[in-house]
């Protein structure tokens, strides 16, 4: 029977004691005894790791892995793996407005699109007892991938016309992968778009905002969710344009002050985030994390419709005593409030 995602996300607002909810699934491999190239390519692997975060930890829902590379590598680019990195984005394959024209929208199932799906698919028979969210890149972010990270935001300027002929591209793209989702039984998607946290509000409402409101109005509904992930430090400054964007979930990045956003975030939706990933999940130690995780506690849990999470995907080797002291410190927290 499929959630009522609305009704889920006024539970959580109402419910004053918050289970944490940290993109959290890549450390699997470190229990698993695998690398990253293995469970990015492996569908039965990606689910099992998803369900082995999900009996390790009570989070509010499971996820699924930020890997920025997948879509890019649907439409034709070269990608780098690694045993212990998330992969990554070599080069480009758009340079001129006559490669933007000729750019194919891929089949949803190309490269690793259709193993995502799959692993969902199986994930979703394996974690019932909580909501189940699918992991994609934004639009902007990957036309970006696909122009040069560094020189699209120089096209936003220079080549208006071949950025937006790109972003009508991934766009289309991203609904169709995201409706895939959708009918593999999962309850959201959440949408990775890192790129337009660098950008002015007005870059950003153009080539980011527009397109993100295209997607979740043409997916979203009571039963489907789109989660908004922004990790640049012109999240605050930008605000306008992401709130306005059709949805009810927010995540941001440890590159801004979660207390400077939550003011900004509307009564019926959920903001969350944003210890470091890197500097405390990655290489912090546990009484740093426990620390980290409990500044950001004391400062946001005013708000009813904040939820504790971590800034950005957690890295994959990241120590699994980190990860236990951050659950341990929303444990503690919510004890003594």
């Amino acid at each position: 029977m499929a959630r009522n995602m609305y009704k889920w996300v006024d539970e959580i607002i109402a419910n004053k004691s918050k289970k944490a909810l940290p993109v959290l699934s890549f450390p699997a491999i470190q229990k698993m005894g695998i690398a990253v190239e293995d469970i990015v390519k492996d569908s039965d692997k990606q689910a099992e790791g998803i369900k082995l975060i999900a009996d390790s930890f009570d989070t509010a829902a499971a996820v699924s892995y930020m890997d920025l590379s997948v879509e890019a590598e649907a439409f034709g680019s070269e990608i780098r793996y690694s045993k212990e990195e998330v992969p990554t984005v070599i080069g480009s394959i758009i340079e001129e407005m006559e490669d933007a024209q000729a750019l194919k929208v891929p089949e949803v199932g190309a490269g690793r699109t259709g193993t995502n799906i799959d692993a969902m698919k199986k994930a979703r028979e394996l974690v019932t007892d909580r909501p189940l969210f699918a992991g994609i890149i934004g639009p902007f972010s990957l036309a970006g991938r696909l122009m040069d990270v560094s020189e699209a935001m120089i096209y936003c300027y220079d080549e208006p016309e071949m950025v937006h002929e790109v972003l009508k591209k991934v766009t289309e793209f991203l609904i169709k992968y995201s409706l895939a989702y959708k009918e593999a039984g999962v309850d959201g998607v959440v949408v990775a778009e890192p790129l337009a946290g660098l950008m002015s509000g007005e870059l950003a409402q153009e080539f980011s905002a527009d397109y993100m409101k295209k997607l979740v109005e043409a997916v979203q509904d009571e039963n489907f969710l789109v989660v908004y992930h922004n990790c640049g430090n012109s999240a605050v400054a930008t605000v306008d344009t992401i709130v306005n964007n059709g949805c009810r979930m927010f995540h941001f990045g440890n590159a801004i002050e979660m207390s400077d956003m939550m003011p900004h975030i509307p009564s019926n939706c959920i903001a969350m985030g944003n210890v470091n990933p890197s500097g405390e999940f990655r290489n912090g130690t546990p009484d740093s994390i426990y620390a980290a995780t409990k500044k950001v506690l004391s400062e946001c849990s005013k708000y009813d419709n904040f939820v504790i999470s971590s800034g950005c995907d957690i890295p994959p080797m990241s120590p699994w005593e980190n990860i236990e002291a951050f659950f341990k410190a929303v444990k503690d927290f919510q004890a003594q409030s």
